[in-house]
């Protein structure tokens, strides 16, 4: 099983939320997932981005890949907790 750390679109029509989780590769993008990791909301301003870097880390040692999207709002979520 290949684990994957991506989005998983929420919310209603034109007022997305996303769910930032570890899910199969093989899975739908709104489908069923392993472990909800955070999340991102990009209709609040400033947006709203929370994310359990621990698991996160924990996720990418086991052999998880981050999506492209992923990738940058975890290390984005990272310079915010280091200031």
């Amino acid at each position: 099983m290949a684990v994957r750390i991506r989005l998983a679109r929420h919310g209603r029509k034109k007022r997305p939320f996303y769910r930032i989780v570890a899910a199969d590769s093989r899975a739908p993008r709104d489908g069923r997932y392993i472990e909800r990791l955070g999340h991102f909301d990009p209709m609040q301003d400033p947006n709203e981005l929370v994310v359990d870097l621990e698991r996160v880390d924990y996720w990418i040692g086991v052999g998880a890949d981050p999506s492209e999207t992923a990738a940058k709002l975890i290390e984005k979520a990272r310079a915010g907790a280091e200031g």
